[in-house]
C-alpha cells in the first residue's frame, strides 16, 4: 500500500444550503493529500447546486433526482476512485487532522477499518453524550447491538470492507448506517481514535431520527438480515435474536398504544418467523 493513498470523502447532501459550505471547507482544510472531494446532491430545491459552482475546481459534483441518504452514498461509492473512503453528513463538519491520523492508524495497524471520537452540538450548544453511547474499538458487534454506535462522519475505511461486507441499503428509509456497521463489525475489527475529530450536530428539523417514527423496526430488519448474512458466532447469534425481540416488543408497544394494532402484529409475525427461519438454517 502507498504512504499516501487516495482518500475518497463522500457527502451527501439535501437541501442544505446553509451548512454544506461549511462541511466542504472542513474537507478541503484537511492537512492530508490526496483527497477525492464527492458531492452528491439528492435532489436539492434550495440554493445548494448555486453554492457548489463556487468549488467546481475542487470538488466533484453529482446530482440525481432525491432517492435518500442511501442511494446517495452508494452514489458516491460508484463514483469514487480512492483506496480509502470516508463519508461526512453535510451537517457534520472534521477537525483538521482526522484523515491523516485515520490514514496512518490503519497503515500502522494494518486493520481496515477505524473511526474517531465526536463533539456532540445540539441546537447550537455543545451536549455530552449518554455512557451508552461512547464510542469504541476492537472486535465491537455485540456493542454496535443495542444502537448505532459508529457516526458514519467519523469512519474511514479500505475500500475492500465495502467490496466484502456490500453498500447502504436503500430500502431502509433509516438505520441504514446501523445495518451496515453491523455487516461490518461481524467482519472486521474496528479501531478508535479518542481524539474528537468531528462536530456531529443534532436537533434540526429535517435530521432524520426526528422525521421518521418508528426506527425499531427498522433496527429489526436490520437484526434480521445480520441473522441471515453475518458470520456470527453462536454468542453473537443468541445476542442478535434477543435484541431483535426486544426492538420488535418496544415499537409493537408503542404501535398498540396509538392503536395501530396491525402494525404491532405484523413485526411481531415477521420476528416470529426470522426466528424460525434461524432455527430451520443453523450456521
Amino acid at each position: 500500500m502507498k504512504m499516501s493513498p487516495l482518500v475518497s470523502v463522500i457527502i451527501p447532501t439535501f437541501n442544505r444550503a446553509t451548512l454544506i459550505a461549511r462541511a466542504l471547507e472542513s474537507v478541503l482544510s484537511q492537512d492530508y493529500t490526496p483527497i477525492e472531494l464527492i458531492i452528491v446532491d439528492d435532489g436539492s430545491t434550495d440554493q445548494t447546486g448555486e453554492i457548489l459552482q463556487k468549488y467546481s475546481a475542487k470538488i466533484h459534483y453529482h446530482y440525481q433526482g432525491n432517492s435518500g441518504v442511501s442511494a446517495a452514498r452508494n452514489a458516491g461509492i460508484r463514483l469514487s476512485r480512492g483506496e480509502f473512503i470516508a463519508f461526512l453528513d453535510s451537517d457534520d463538519w472534521w477537525v483538521q487532522g482526522k484523515i491523516r491520523s485515520q490514514v496512518e492508524a490503519l497503515i500502522e495497524s494494518g486493520e481496515k477499518v477505524v473511526h474517531t471520537g465526536e463533539i456532540w452540538i445540539r441546537n447550537g450548544k455543545r451536549v455530552n453524550p449518554c455512557n451508552h453511547h461512547q464510542k469504541s474499538g476492537g472486535w465491537i458487534f455485540e456493542q454496535m447491538l443495542p444502537l448505532c454506535a459508529i457516526s458514519p462522519s467519523s469512519i474511514l475505511m479500505d475500500r475492500v470492507v465495502l467490496q466484502t461486507c456490500g453498500d447502504f441499503d436503500e430500502s431502509l428509509p433509516a438505520c441504514e448506517d446501523y445495518d451496515l456497521w453491523l455487516r461490518i463489525t461481524s467482519r472486521f475489527q474496528v479501531l478508535f481514535l479518542e481524539t474528537p475529530y468531528v462536530f456531529k450536530t443534532g436537533g434540526h428539523k429535517d435530521q432524520l431520527s426526528r422525521s421518521i417514527p418508528g426506527l425499531d423496526r427498522f433496527r429489526v430488519q436490520a437484526l434480521a438480515r445480520a441473522l441471515r448474512d453475518c458470520p456470527l458466532t453462536p454468542t453473537q447469534r443468541k445476542l442478535t435474536e434477543e435484541m431483535m425481540v426486544k426492538k420488535a416488543s418496544i415499537f409493537a408497544k408503542g404501535c398498540e398504544k396509538r392503536g395501530k394494532h396491525q402494525e404491532a402484529g405484523e413485526i411481531i409475525s415477521f420476528v416470529a418467523e426470522q426466528l424460525e427461519k434461524t432455527e430451520r438454517n443453523p450456521l
